[in-house]
């Protein structure tokens, strides 16, 4: 039998065994060595390069990239951790292909720009791969229902790599979500409010610079602002408090509507920059992004969320997450950590939440802690590749999976649509087809 063919048969039988939440939950006894492989190996794809390269009992024969920069400064990273060197294809957009053909990959962590998510997810899933791929929003709601589809054709596992989810405060409000302490959820807000006007225009120096010639995510993520008006990057505010809301389990996102402001930021900083200018051709440019979008999602359940889109104005970093019930709320990011709960709290006051944070700190914290110092965004990527690897070793379903990637990527073009329609309800298709009645809560409940 030929290894693909057997890959997507043994594949399709763990989908099967993994429909048991404690199978789902174990972590394999057996220290198999798995092989990983990287599709993208910019700044994101080197983090995960680096924490992997420091989990035992796996091996990384391949890398694939098509800037040489990228791929010297991978190799460096294996030369530092004493490992061989991988490997390399780097002949062309579509070199993953071979990689995927010549190499005997049990997984592969794509971090690419945006466009190229949704192509490289099914052929890894066609290739019998074990996909993780990095967040982003999605271009259509077609491409959605082709990852669900080429997902269970193939029988072969994808992992959505949303690391906020492994974030410490978040698992220790989930922890509380789950205990009770706010009762009956009513309302969530997340969002992604980041000022990356320096990373939009960027030539590596300091420079005004998008496009070719630019420096990192500048090269492509910049025309995105240019052309698209909508919630761009939604997954760092919703998969949170997803997992909060058993969202695809027991729960479901049912409809959308947004709007955005008028774009302004990006022509007062170009017109402000000293390469920029009020003459420069950039500020002229006629820039389609809104300043701050803001979604309104509905649940089966009845609850809301707000999620809120800012990148385009001078800000501090915030996530800006609340999560409400009917006994209390909390409102908690890196710059307010607040929470009320009736009948524990002062009536009408505000309390210093570090206190339940740190009662409700989550297990895997607890005990992965020091191994979690230094492995990126404040520890919770190791959290991210662990559960990915473990995963993998295992040949089990992820807790973050292809159905939570379809749910949480089409809030984009679905936001898209509602602004052009000026805010008009958006349905928000049931990637599950009903499966998530009977499927059961497993984020945060195991050892990944």
């Amino acid at each position: 039998m030929k290894r693909r063919e057997f890959v997507k048969q043994s594949s399709v039988a763990a989908t099967g065994l993994a429909l048991s939440p404690a199978l789902l939950h174990h972590r394999s006894s057996v220290e198999k060595t798995v092989k990983i492989g990287f599709i993208g190996t910019g700044l994101r794809g080197r983090n995960h390069i680096n924490n992997i390269l420091d989990l035992p009992h796996v091996e990384c024969p391949a890398i694939c990239d098509i800037a040489p920069a990228a791929i010297a400064a991978s190799q460096e990273l294996f030369q530092k951790k004493n490992r061989p060197l991988p490997k390399v294809y780097d002949q062309g957009d579509y070199a993953y292909r071979e990689m995927l053909e010549k190499e005997a990959l049990d997984g592969v962590i794509i971090a690419t720009p945006w466009r190229w998510h949704t192509r490289m997810c099914i052929d890894s899933m066609e290739a019998g791969v074990y996909v993780g791929t990095e967040v982003s929003g999605a271009f259509s709601i077609e491409e959605c229902w082709e990852l669900v589809e080429t997902h269970e054709r193939s029988g072969t596992h994808l992992m959505f790599l949303e690391n906020v989810c492994y974030r410490r405060d978040v698992m220790a409000v989930l922890n509380m979500v789950r205990d009770g302490i706010f009762g009956e959820l009513l309302h969530c807000r997340g969002g992604y409010l980041h000022d990356l006007r320096q990373i939009k225009f960027n030539d590596g120096e300091g420079g005004l610079a998008y496009g070719s010639g630019a420096w990192g995510e500048a090269v492509w993520r910049t025309e995105h602002s240019l052309r698209r008006n909508g919630e761009l990057y939604p997954t760092h505010g919703l998969g949170p408090v997803a997992t909060m809301l058993d969202i695809n389990r027991g729960n479901r996102l049912t409809s959308i509507s947004s709007f955005a402001t008028k774009s302004a930021s990006l022509q007062h900083f170009i017109k402000n920059h000293p390469d920029g200018g009020p003459d420069h051709p950039y500020g002229k440019q006629n820039w389609q992004l809104g300043d701050v979008v803001t979604s309104t999602i509905n649940t089966a359940q009845g609850q809301t969320i707000i999620l809120t889109h800012d990148t385009n104005t001078p800000r501090p970093y915030s996530l800006g997450f609340r999560v409400q019930g009917v006994q209390g709320l909390i409102d908690f990011d890196y710059g307010t950590r607040r929470i009320y709960v009736e009948g524990k709290s002062d009536p009408h006051r505000w309390e210093e939440a570090k206190t339940w944070l740190d009662q409700y700190d989550h297990p895997l914290w607890r005990r992965f802690e020091q191994e979690a110092v230094g492995a990126g965004h404040g520890g919770m990527d190791f959290f991210l590749d662990r559960a990915f690897v473990e995963s993998v070793r295992a040949g089990i379903a992820p807790v973050l999976d292809v159905y939570d990637a379809a749910v949480l990527r089409v809030i984009t073009p679905l936001s898209e649509a509602s602004i052009r329609q000026g805010g008009q309800v958006q349905d928000i298709p049931d990637f599950t087809r009903g499966k998530w009645l009977q499927r059961q809560p497993i984020f945060g409940l195991g050892e990944l």
